[in-house]
């Protein structure tokens, strides 16, 4: 059984070797969890998974909406798959206070950053190359509203109150 601290070695590992390139990641993810048995596939996915849904809340998507210039669903979710991707420190830093990612993530260009979909499909390429079939169904309910209390998008003082200094940063 993966733990938690393995996985995110996985994940900062692979970046590591990537040289933080959001595809190369991807790619050296698949083949790393493709050198591993398929219930450690399983592992991390549900790993990977439920830390895709622990950042479903309105603070990230206003943090991620302030970095990229605008976060419609799809551009959020492509977020949390590269949040994920930064590591543990930045992961869980974010969580804790979002708007700490002004100086969590200081490389962050919002031209070439914040967009990691394909390491949301690693695990599920990985095992399929594996096992030869689709990787199963997680079990994992994804939550059906983002957690906290929705910004107010469309008002930038309300915006640079709420994130001040991602504001400063990228507003």
């Amino acid at each position: 059984m993966m733990d938690e601290t393995e996985f995110w070695e996985i994940v900062d590992s692979t970046r590591e070797a990537a040289d933080d390139d959001p595809e190369e990641h991807a790619d050296l993810l698949v083949e790393r969890l493709a050198g591993l048995d398929p219930d450690a596939v399983l592992d991390f996915a549900r790993h990977f998974e439920t830390r895709f849904h622990r950042a479903f809340a309105w603070d990230l998507w206003g943090a991620a909406d302030i970095m990229l210039g605008g976060a419609d669903d799809d551009a959020f979710d492509f977020f949390r798959c590269w949040l994920i991707g930064r590591g543990r420190h930045v992961f869980e830093g974010a969580l804790h206070s979002p708007d700490d990612l002004a100086v969590l993530a200081p490389e962050f260009d919002p031209e070439t950053d914040g967009d990691a979909e394909d390491l949301g499909y690693a695990a599920d390429e990985a095992y399929e190359r594996l096992t030869g079939v689709r990787l199963p169904d997680l079990e994992l309910t994804p939550p059906e509203e983002p957690e906290g209390v929705r910004p107010d998008f469309d008002d930038d003082r309300a915006m640079a109150d709420r994130f001040p200094h991602l504001w400063a940063r990228f507003g």
